[in-house]
């Protein structure tokens, strides 16, 4: 006399359930790593550095070795850095600026946006490249 159970397990298992997560996180990395190049959006070269990272919503001021002053990714002329950048920033909390000064620039150019920070209270984050 044979005897068979009703439930019987079956070893089989079902992929689609595991594709379906690695194409979530194909999308969820794409879309990371666009954003991550919103700040990017002029190429310079950057000074090496090491530090840690922080991310806040902040403008960016790039500086070019020629002498170009950017605000995000608009040109801006030097003399009115000052008034484009408090407009720039709004009413955050802690206003912030990340400076991004290619490796050539003269020290004067970083400095001349440093006092313009300072003297309105702005922090200042200097972008550097990692090794």
């Amino acid at each position: 006399m044979k005897l068979k159970g009703r439930n019987q397990i079956k070893p089989e298992f079902n992929m689609s359930s595991m594709t379906d997560v690695v194409f979530l996180l194909l999308i969820f990395f794409m879309i990371a790593s666009t954003l991550a190049k919103q700040l990017n959006t002029i190429e310079v070269k950057l000074p090496q550095g090491e530090g840690k990272t922080e991310n806040r919503n902040t403008v960016a001021v790039t500086i070019t070795d020629r002498g170009r002053f950017y605000i995000n990714e608009d040109r801006v002329p030097k003399n009115s850095l000052e008034t484009r950048l408090i407009n720039s920033l709004g009413n955050g909390t802690i206003p912030s600026i990340v400076l991004r000064a290619e490796q050539k620039v003269a020290i004067q150019e970083v400095v001349y946006v440093m006092n313009i920070a300072n003297k309105n209270g702005i922090k200042v984050v200097l972008a550097v490249e990692t090794p």
